[in-house]
């Protein structure tokens, strides 16, 4: 008996180990999550990351940085802090068929095109799958090397000998070690794949891009082992009846986490979007009752996002209270204050708020919006469409601040807007374009008598 080796129960969702099985991982409180796992002493994940490991004295350390290498995405570019590390390891998820395998091919022939060359090893797809797959995108593959290899290291070993600027592995859960116990895509063998890969990239300061899928509650499988391994975490998201793509990201060692690039999914690929904010407010319509604009901050960028509500006579005895795209708590906490300091009998009424255009926003800045929607579709009155709400609810009823209010505002008169509702605190002494009137508002009655009482 090898007693190099145990056996243990991982929870499939957050990593959590246990010497028994559970029904209930007492990590994340997920039921049935637990799935038994051989390990062992393996040298294959363990290792160090450089040739020499010794100590140094940080002072010591040169603090020259690597030059990223930039790509002509700038979508990509922003997300990732101003482009790719060299020596990171970064991870891309998503729902099947959202676009990562495209996403990824075209920043494989974005490199190659650069003149560095790339290996993009597939688990998933042979030579003439992806060969088609480049010619619908129009990528000639010049210096672009595909792999369709499973055994890691073999991918590691042709990734050696190529040099690449660049490596691909599509995906993490098709690849394997053969000294991990344990099929493709368990627990094991995407614990031990990701750390070899992160211990060949630091030592041979090759940035590496892996693709993980995701399960059926929209986490990655193997999830959040390879989200605290990993030096950058990228989401892309979409709706099923929509083209366009966000990329998020929510873990970034090189950069800020709170950036969202966004694509257009075309028959050439991925396009980006410049203009993010026309896009969202491209099929508004006139007249509409429940529907007020917000600006919400995606890290540095503002966005112009249109929310609406819709509120109806409950056929219940509880009302519904649904939110698309916005927290639900922050939506009780807004008709609380709604009812409690603006009047409004909203105890009989079904309230549903949608973020237009599937994106998802829990920024408080987005708070007054919402509560001018719901008011608008109770009253059944409309909000001006050419003006912009933008502020923090509390509990009191007062409106709050809200950072980086001159950038909302310059980006809301771009867009064509001519008037602009915002906190008395924020809108002091600010330098606004001449286009655009600014209404400081001090509390929720205030914005209502404004915005619906004309």
């Amino acid at each position: 008996m090898d007693r190099t080796r145990k056996t243990v129960f991982v929870c499939q969702q957050c990593g959590k180990e246990s010497l028994k099985w559970l029904g209930r991982c007492p990590g994340c409180q997920s039921w049935n999550s637990l799935a038994e796992t051989v390990v062992g002493a393996s040298k294959a994940a363990a290792g160090s990351i450089g040739a020499e490991s010794v100590a140094c004295e940080l002072s010591l350390v040169s603090a020259e940085r690597a030059p990223r290498v930039t790509l002509p995405f700038g979508e990509l570019n922003r997300v990732l802090g101003g482009g790719i590390v060299p020596g990171s390891l970064i991870l891309i998820s998503g729902d099947p068929g959202i676009g990562k395998s495209t996403l990824l091919l075209q920043v494989s022939a974005m490199i190659a095109t650069q003149g560095g060359k790339v290996v993009y090893a597939s688990g998933e797809e042979s030579l003439h799958q992806t060969k088609l797959r480049a010619d619908r995108l129009s990528i000639n593959g010049n210096g672009l090397y595909v792999l369709p290899e499973t055994d890691l290291e073999i991918i590691l070993q042709r990734m050696g000998e190529v040099s690449p600027a660049l490596g691909v592995i599509d995906s993490i859960q098709t690849v394997y070690l053969n000294d991990l116990e344990g099929a493709p895509g368990s627990m094991s063998q995407v614990r031990g794949c990701t750390l070899r890969l992160m211990q060949w990239a630091k030592s041979a300061s090759v940035p590496l891009l892996i693709v993980g899928h995701v399960t059926k509650e929209g986490a990655i499988a193997g999830p959040k082992v390879l989200e605290h391994i990993v030096d950058v975490v990228l989401y892309l998201e979409g709706e099923s009846f929509s083209s366009y793509r966000l990329l998020r990201c929510v873990k970034n060692r090189f950069g800020s986490t709170n950036e969202v690039g966004i694509f257009e999914m075309k028959d050439q690929g991925m396009a980006e979007v410049e203009n993010p904010s026309e896009v969202f407010l491209s099929h508004r319509s006139r007249g509409a009752v429940g529907s007020v604009v917000t600006s919400t901050l995606e890290g540095t960028r503002p966005l112009l996002v249109e929310m609406q509500a819709l509120t109806s006579v409950t056929s219940f005895g509880l009302p519904r209270r649904t939110a698309n795209g916005v927290d639900l708590n922050r939506l009780l906490l807004i008709i609380a204050v709604l009812s409690r300091r603006a009047g409004l009998r909203l105890s009989n009424q079904d309230i549903i708020v949608n973020a237009v255009g599937g994106l998802k926003t829990g920024e408080p800045a987005a708070d007054l919006a919402v509560a001018l929607a719901i008011a608008s579709s109770f009253r059944d009155k409309e909000v001006d469409r050419g003006t912009v709400v933008i502020g923090e609810l509390g509990l009191s009823g007062e409106v709050r601040g809200v950072p980086q209010m001159e950038r909302r505002i310059a980006d809301a008169a771009r867009q064509g807007f001519t008037r602009c509702l915002g906190p008395v605190v924020s809108l002091k002494g600010l330098d606004t374009p001449q286009d655009i009137e600014v209404v400081p508002v001090e509390t929720l009655g205030d914005a209502l008598h404004t915005a619906l009482d004309r």
